[in-house]
């Protein structure tokens, strides 16, 4: 039979090992989210950094606490956690098990829930079901629940407690050390280059590409620039004769051949 737990009630436990199943349902704008686990000693602070598994820690070194991992079913997505109960070390009197969503805030996840099972036996009915119901909205880490020791014994408690500055605010109040060098600082806005021209095939004139400056021409347009001043012609060495106007071929310049004679002349040019 399945325990409908209220936010501050407890059961004990039977099972000497405990899957801890947080469950929701996906959708548009839902968030995703992480289960975690705290282990604490008797001062209700973790003994060291080891005492926290989670997704980039996800087993304890002691092998009795650790993380299953997501899983899609037909109620949902679920994210887990498994004890052993009975391996537990003398040091440790609860652990505490965690909901977390990046950087978003709880009001946003649908019908989160956790379930208790005995992963001992298959296909079991959970020995016990909290609804959780964030008390602000605003929350991104929330303690659902805490497997605690009574006695030789272990009970659940369902607590349903909200953290609005996330994991790292809720790890850090019960001992975790966090590397306040990473805090947060704006990196420098990037620098904007702009893309090379494209390559031009052979033969092509370049193309100056969008967003570079256009080479100076060599030459000016014929229409609305004034024109270059056209070159002299060029004539062969000792040659004379007119300049052609511009735009005009220069006109052909006779040379006189040394063989020329006059013809003989008629009796009417002799002399008398």
């Amino acid at each position: 039979m399945t325990h409908a737990m209220l936010k501050g009630s407890n059961v004990p436990l039977e099972a000497t090992t405990v899957r801890a199943v947080l469950r929701w349902t996906p959708g548009q704008g839902v968030p995703d989210v992480d289960v975690s686990a705290l282990l604490l000693g008797p001062d209700g602070r973790v003994r060291s950094d080891e005492d926290f598994v989670f997704y980039n820690q996800p087993r304890h070194p002691s092998g009795k606490v650790w993380r299953l991992g997501k899983k899609r079913v037909a109620e949902g997505l679920t994210d887990t956690i498994q004890t052993d109960l009975a391996g537990v070390e003398s040091g440790v009197g609860r652990i505490l098990l965690v909901a977390s969503a990046d950087g978003v805030t709880f009001d946003r996840v649908r019908e989160l829930s956790i379930l208790l099972y005995d992963a001992a036996v298959a296909d079991a009915e959970p020995l016990a079901r909290f609804a959780i119901t964030p008390e602000t909205g605003e929350e991104t880490a929330l303690i659902c629940g805490e497997l605690y020791r009574r006695g030789d014994g272990w009970k659940f408690r369902a607590l349903g407690e909200g953290y609005s500055n996330g994991l790292k605010g809720l790890a850090t109040d019960f001992g975790i050390s966090v590397d306040e060098s990473e805090a947060a600082q704006e990196p420098p806005a990037p620098e904007v280059s702009l893309p090379l021209p494209p390559e031009q095939p052979t033969g092509v004139p370049a193309q100056p590409a969008y967003g570079y400056p256009h080479p100076t021409p060599t030459t000016q347009p014929a229409y609305g620039y004034p024109q270059p001043a056209a070159p002299a012609p060029a004539y062969p060495a000792g040659a004379t004769g007119a300049r052609s106007g511009y735009g005009y071929p220069p006109p052909d310049t006779p040379v006189p051949d040394p063989d020329f004679r006059l013809p003989p002349q008629g009796p009417q040019f002799m002399g008398r």
